[in-house]
């Protein structure tokens, strides 16, 4: 068996991974003529991070990012509404993480390439068709100056993104991708460690929401390479999404500036780290429509091929990695069509869930629950909502999204 994955983000190479772990011989094509890190600020959640330990990467994971040791939800004035430890301190066997997303792509690159071997980890090679037989899939891809290829596999798994060519292949007629009129500005840059270091806080109201992190160590001990995430609704949602060209361009502090001044927390300068921030980048809030089926035969998708889902709950990343556990199993325990037929009512129903929830709020609707009700603060959140109202939506969801806390 020779499984082709078209994508070299985090599912992809983790699917690689698990499949060579087995016995599966793999292949990996990524479009992107070389792969650099890129991006800013992820976090991976510990039902993923127990599949990477598997694999024997938690020495790498703590080389490039942040054991996450508490999750605090505030109102744009800095109240507490809600705090939660989280990984290990929750009671997981292992952590959880905050890390730069193209450190985390490189290390995986990097771990594929030593395990599979670099003749097995392809970049530059983007899928652009297909052709599927009884005993297996043929698959064409595009090279630099032109040069087309076409290899054999017994399967295909479209891993490729968002916006995944084999996605379209399958699904014609999608609705593509939906934007809510949601813009987030991000950036990254070393400041000095609020709280103890290696805790996150997202903090808002109704108007906009700040997710702020450490995702690696800094220069000096008392420093962190700290990521934040500023979000606000621009539109109401019926306008089509950005062209492909606008995704992850150059933001300007002037475009959100007024939504910076809203936020009052006493424990960080937030208007002095952004301003402090040499790159700001601006990407709209996106998703698409859960599908109906991701198999076809010997083809399927995986991560955000399949399930793209608004960036609430950091649960994308997460869910592909998972994706590629629930398919590397499949494809032990049963021949190709039946295996990839397994996979997909594995995790079909359960990251569509997911999708729907994010476009909710996930669980940072708790923020707005407390903003309706309490718009300009409050003296005690009791007297806002009750323990139980706000365990409902902040561990409600983490047991919707298969992370709920053995020890919350």
């Amino acid at each position: 068996m020779t499984v082709l994955i078209a994508g070299g983000g985090v599912g992809g190479l983790s699917l690689a991974m698990m499949l060579h772990e087995k016995g599966i011989a793999a292949l990996v094509f990524e479009a992107a003529a070389e792969v650099r890190p890129l991006g800013v600020g992820i976090n991976t959640l510990p039902h993923s991070i127990r599949e990477l330990a598997g694999l024997g990467l938690l020495p790498k994971l703590d080389e490039i990012g942040i054991r996450t040791r508490k999750l605090t939800y505030m109102n744009h004035l800095g109240q507490t509404i809600w705090s939660d430890p989280r990984g290990m301190y929750a009671g997981h066997e292992v952590p959880q993480f905050s890390v730069h997303r193209g450190r985390l792509q490189m290390m995986l690159w990097q771990a594929a390439v030593a395990r599979l071997g670099p003749d097995r980890i392809r970049a530059g090679q983007r899928l652009v068709g297909l052709m599927q037989h009884d005993g297996g899939v043929v698959a064409r891809f595009e090279g630099p100056a032109d040069v087309f290829r076409e290899v054999e596999g017994s399967a295909l798994v479209g891993a490729d993104g968002i916006h995944s060519w084999l996605r379209a292949h399958l699904h014609p007629d999608d609705g593509g991708i939906r934007w809510n009129g949601i813009q987030m500005w991000r950036g990254c840059t070393e400041w000095p460690a609020f709280d103890d270091g290696c805790s996150m806080v997202i903090a808002g109201d109704a108007v906009a929401k700040l997710v702020l992190y450490p995702i690696a160590p800094g220069s000096t001990p008392e420093t962190r390479l700290t990521n934040w995430v500023i979000y606000a609704r621009v539109a109401d949602g019926s306008q089509k999404p950005p062209g492909r060209e606008s995704w992850a361009r150059r933001g300007q502090l002037a475009d959100f500036k007024h939504l910076v001044d809203r936020l009052k927390l006493d424990f960080i300068d937030v208007s002095a780290l952004i301003e402090s921030t040499a790159e700001i980048f601006e990407y709209p809030m996106c998703d698409r429509d859960p599908l109906p089926w991701w198999t076809r035969g010997r083809v399927t998708l995986l991560g955000d091929a399949a399930h793209p889902m608004f960036p609430v709950g950091s649960n994308g990343a997460s869910q592909a990695v998972l994706d590629a556990r629930a398919l590397a199993d499949a494809l032990m325990a049963h021949d190709v069509p039946e295996a990839l037929a397994a996979y997909e009512v594995e995790r079909r129903a359960a990251t569509t869930a997911i999708v729907i929830s994010n476009r909710n709020g996930g669980p940072e609707r708790v923020i707005d629950l407390v903003a309706q009700r309490a718009p300009a603060g409050f003296s005690d959140i009791a007297d806002v909502a009750t323990q139980e109202q706000l365990a409902d939506v902040v561990r409600g969801y983490a047991s919707l999204a298969g992370f709920a806390a053995p020890h919350p």
